[in-house]
C-alpha cells in the first residue's frame, strides 16, 4: 500500500499501490483459491466460515506506515481461541511443546540469546547433531557469540544450520 520496504525505502510508483480495502480483500477473500475454499471463507456473510481476529489497531484508520505493526490480540478458529495476547492474555491456549523432542527450544525452554564461552558443548549436544556436518561445517553455539560469517559459505551454513537442518 505504501510501496516502501520496512526500512522506508520507496520501491513502487504510485500507480502500482493498492488501497486498503483492495489489499484486505486480497489477504482474505481473494486467496481462498489457494486452499480450494473459494466461497467458503474470506468474507463475513451467511454460509461462510466465520473465524475471527481482533486486531491491535483499526486497519482502516491507522496511518499507512503503521499497518505493518498491527497484530492480532485475539484469534478464534472454529469458535475456539487459538491465540490471545494483551487484554485477552487470560484466554491464551496452552501451547504444545516444541518439536522435535531434541530441539534446543524444548530442551532449554527457548533458544539462548548468546552462549557464554565454555558452554558451547552443552548447547551443541542439545541439537542432536553435535558432530560437525561434513558438508557445511557446524557451529551453532559458537556462532551465537558472533555475527554470521557471510563471506565464507562453509562457516555461514555452519552458523545458520547444516545439511541435517538441526537449527
Amino acid at each position: 500500500m505504501t510501496g516502501k520496504t520496512v526500512g522506508g525505502l520507496g520501491l513502487y510508483p504510485q500507480a502500482n499501490l493498492l488501497d486498503r480495502e483492495t489489499a484486505l480483500r486480497l489477504w482474505t477473500e481473494s486467496n481462498t483459491w489457494f486452499s480450494n475454499e473459494a466461497g467458503k471463507k474470506g468474507q463475513i456473510m451467511v454460509g461462510q466460515l466465520a473465524d475471527l481476529a481482533i486486531l491491535s489497531a483499526d486497519y482502516l484508520s491507522v496511518p499507512e506506515d503503521e499497518i505493518q505493526d498491527i497484530t492480532s490480540v485475539l484469534t478464534l478458529l472454529g469458535g475456539v481461541t487459538v491465540h490471545a495476547s494483551g487484554d485477552f492474555d487470560h484466554m491464551s491456549p496452552t501451547l504444545p511443546p516444541p518439536m522435535p523432542d531434541w530441539s534446543p527450544a524444548r530442551q532449554f525452554g527457548g533458544y539462548p540469546p548468546r552462549v557464554r564461552l565454555g558452554q558451547q558443548a552443552k548447547y551443541a549436544a542439545a541439537c542432536a547433531c553435535a558432530r560437525a556436518c561434513s558438508v557445511h561445517g557446524h557451529g551453532h553455539a559458537f556462532t551465537r557469540n558472533a555475527e554470521p560469517p557471510v563471506t565464507d559459505a562453509r562457516s555461514f551454513w555452519g552458523a545458520v544450520g547444516c545439511s541435517c537442518w538441526a537449527i
